[in-house]
């Protein structure tokens, strides 16, 4: 099993007050992946790298043992996630990842490509996002969805789970997963790009431009 949290705290001492609950609640004393989660302004970025800054917490937690992995997660801005992953000695990265994004571009073709370079993790949330009840007549559910972010250059894809059904879809998929190829995926973008925009709702203002 792999073990992995978050912290939003951007201060050291915050994080580090953060770290010791979770291995409170999940009773553990150690984790696989923590994550400084969801870096929205390049203001955050900066006061996480001064000294008393959240990304010390990190980078002595992964040198003193407490984690093996450190990351971020993202999905407001896609300039913003970027630089991170560019300065900051990290191991994975969280980011969305869906036909909207694909045709905004930004987090996939920018971010994930700087991580990639790196030999980063790159692993996708937001996989579903509202699409599966934007055009189920167009054939756009949560299996083409899940194909659709399995087919991209990514490491790994998690999908949020709120029933057996939704395990039972997921399981499925991963059993009879084909790749899809080019013109597989510009037909569920064509689907897409009229609402690409107000789909984004995870994004901030200037991360939808």
């Amino acid at each position: 099993m792999f073990q992995a949290s978050k912290s939003a705290q951007r201060t050291r001492d915050g994080a580090l007050r953060d770290l010791e609950r979770t291995f409170r609640r999940m009773g553990l004393s150690r984790l696989d992946l923590w994550q400084m989660h969801d870096v929205r302004t390049m203001e955050e970025l900066d006061a996480m790298e001064k000294p008393g800054g959240a990304l010390h917490a990190f980078l002595e937690a992964k040198a003193s043992g407490l984690t093996a992995h450190i990351g971020v997660t993202g999905h407001h801005d896609p300039r913003v996630l970027t630089e991170a992953v560019a300065r900051w000695p990290l191991d994975a990265v969280l980011l969305p990842v869906n036909p909207v994004e694909v045709l905004l571009g930004g987090f996939l073709d920018e971010t994930a490509s700087v991580a990639a370079h790196k030999g980063m993790a790159v692993i996708d949330m937001k996989v579903l996002g509202a699409g599966q009840h934007l055009a189920p007549d167009a054939g756009i559910g949560a299996e083409t969805l899940i194909r659709f972010a399995l087919s991209q250059p990514v490491t790994l894809v998690v999908v949020g789970c709120h029933s057996a059904h939704h395990v039972r879809t997921l399981a499925s998929c991963a059993r009879s997963f084909q790749p899809m190829d080019p013109k597989e995926q510009s037909a569920v973008l064509e689907v897409f790009r009229p609402y690409a925009k107000r789909l984004a709702f995870y994004r901030g203002p200037l991360g939808r431009s």
